[in-house]
């Protein structure tokens, strides 16, 4: 099987409708793909309506954002059901504390000389209840502050850069827990994006573990092959399941496409196998 977990559509930061990006993948070889937008289901009945016409498994998925020691993480939770009403109040609080932030980041880039982005970040929005970081990067693109998306996060956004807000996400145990709730099955996003120590990362698993999660990615568009082997040890060591996915968000702003990645070593138990 040719496995993808972790892709973005409009419905939060990507750039491809939720129907064109199963298209892509289908094109590409995807035979199981989840679509895991950022905080919300909006997204999922359009994807799984294409991907039934186009012959691929469908797994509803979302991808919650996490405060934890002080930096955001991503949890990803699969197998979800959209309707759940726990899942879903969870995620309209984290929606909320989005549109918050958006205020307080066009604030800062204010400050910096950086004029009217809430609007030209708004632009770039495909659904008014998500607004990320990605769309001010785009409109900072539209605007010829830096080439490219990947280089805004290099001079603006982050830590010590302009346009840098810190926000409390949701609580580790609170989005694992809603993702139980609602059925479905919580893994760590792209661990080796995360600047943490080895020790602070075996202490984010174990807790991540003690909550119910139950899975983290180990081949992501995110991570370099040295990564692929770390991340799979972990998985064995804290008998964590392991995921596959590309993390996708669009032609020419993703590293690699829906389905391209490596397979996970025969050696882990992939999130999968019981489905």
């Amino acid at each position: 099987m040719n496995v993808d977990l972790h892709c973005h559509s409009t419905a939060s930061d990507g750039l491809l409708k939720p129907s064109d990006l199963v298209s892509r993948a289908a094109d590409k070889g995807v035979t199981v793909l989840a679509l895991t937008d950022h905080d919300n289901v909006a997204g999922l009945a359009e994807a799984r309506s294409a991907a039934q016409a186009r012959g691929l498994r469908f797994v509803d998925g979302v991808e919650i954002s996490v405060s934890w020691s002080g930096i955001t993480i991503h949890i990803v939770g699969l197998q979800i059901d959209p309707g759940n009403a726990e899942l879903g109040a969870g995620l309209e609080t984290v929606r909320a504390s989005r549109t918050r932030r958006a205020n307080k980041i066009s604030e800062a880039l204010d400050e910096a000389g950086i004029h009217d982005s809430l609007a030209g970040a708004m632009a770039h929005v495909g659904n008014p209840d998500i607004i990320s970081r990605t769309h001010f990067a785009r409109f900072l693109v539209d605007t010829g502050r830096a080439p490219d998306v990947r280089t805004v996060f290099q001079r603006y956004l982050v830590m010590g850069k302009p346009g840098y807000v810190p926000h409390d996400w949701a609580m580790l145990g609170d989005a694992v827990n809603w993702i139980r709730a609602s059925g479905g099955v919580a893994v760590v996003a792209h661990p080796g994006r995360y600047k943490l120590s080895a020790q602070e990362m075996r202490a984010l698993l174990a807790e991540f573990k003690d909550c119910g999660g139950a899975g983290i990615e180990v081949v992501t568009g995110s991570h370099a092959p040295g990564q692929y082997r770390e991340y799979g040890r972990l998985a064995r060591e804290f008998g964590l399941l392991s995921s596959r996915g590309s993390d996708f968000h669009g032609p020419g702003e993703s590293k690699v496409n829906p389905g391209e990645l490596p397979q996970l070593s025969e050696d882990l138990k992939t999130v999968w196998h019981d489905w």
